[in-house]
Formats: structure tokens, sequence, C-alpha cells
């Protein structure tokens, strides 16, 4: 069950990284999956946006998604990607 606690909690992680690379992976559609580099532009509320680096898209996703393991996010620290959301269920992709 995800309570308020830990959406907060992403959402602070996020916050604090605004403007780092990141890279996105999900599921598209039934046995499709993708996976993007982007940059993390703000944080809201119930989302967060991201600009995808190679399209020059905007993108939302909501932290639900993360903690349901639904999306999966790595963070850029300078040498390499880090999960922000440690994998606790087998990943879906």
């Amino acid at each position: 069950m995800i309570c308020q606690t830990d959406i907060s909690n992403v959402k602070a992680e996020l916050a604090k990284n605004i403007g780092r690379k990141v890279i996105i992976k999900g599921k598209k559609e039934r046995k499709k999956f993708f996976e993007e580099k982007a940059i993390i532009k703000n944080t809201y509320p119930a989302h967060f946006y991201v600009k995808n680096e190679e399209k020059e898209t905007n993108t939302s996703y909501k932290y639900e998604d993360l903690l349901t393991n639904e999306l999966q996010i790595s963070i850029f620290d300078g040498k390499e990607y880090f999960p922000l959301v440690p994998t606790i269920l087998k990943p879906k992709f």
C-alpha cells in the first residue's frame, strides 16, 4: 500500500535532482516497453515533468508509477546512473 509519506519522499528526491539527466524505463503497451533519456524539469503535487533529450518533448509521469514499479527512473550523478527507488519487486522490463 502506498502512503502519502512515500509519495512525499519520492517527490523530494526528484525535486533535489531537477536539471539532472535521467533514464526512464516503463511499459508502453501490452508487451512493448520504452526507455528514454531525459532531464528532470519540474515537480508538482501529483506528477513530475521530464524533457526528452532527443525529441525535445516534455512528458509528465505520476509518482505512484515509480512506487508501483510501473516506471523506473535512474539518475545520473556525474559518473553513472543509479536507481531513484530501489526495486523491491521483480522488474517488469
